[in-house]
């Protein structure tokens, strides 16, 4: 069995990474308040899936409401940056509640999604699709 690690104020931290995001979080025992990058949730993620995405590893954990999360995220979109405070969420709470890793690395939370997005190739219109073709 792994040990707690924690910083000296009693919190988790770990760092999450999604597409082009990366997000830094810390988790602390409280009542499922979720700050990112200074603002609620709410409000930063406008979209309902995304906020879903976020509370993903507290459902499987059955854990809701009784941790607070503050999250920094840089880079990508929302949906990458929802990705990446969830891939956040699910380590640091493995480091809080060593017990729960088991749940959350079954459910595939601790692994971090490695597909992006191809790169353009010269002679072609996007990453894969031609330019079109004209017979005249």
């Amino acid at each position: 069995m792994r040990e707690q690690e924690l910083d000296a104020q009693g919190r988790a931290y770990a760092t999450g990474r999604r597409k082009d995001a990366t997000a830094r979080v810390w988790l602390v025992p409280g009542s499922g308040k979720i700050i990112v990058n200074g603002k609620d949730q709410e409000v930063y993620f406008a979209r309902p899936t995304l906020r879903l995405v976020i509370d993903q590893p507290f459902a499987i954990t059955e854990r809701q409401g009784q941790y607070d999360v503050v999250a920094t995220v840089r880079g990508g979109g929302l949906s990458g940056q929802a990705g990446a405070v969830k891939h956040g969420i699910s380590q640091a709470l493995t480091k809080y509640e060593p017990a729960l890793r088991s749940t959350v690395k079954a459910a595939g939370f601790l692994t971090r999604d490695s597909r992006v997005v191809e790169r353009k190739k010269y002679g072609r219109a996007k990453a894969r699709r031609s330019f079109q073709f004209s017979k005249r």
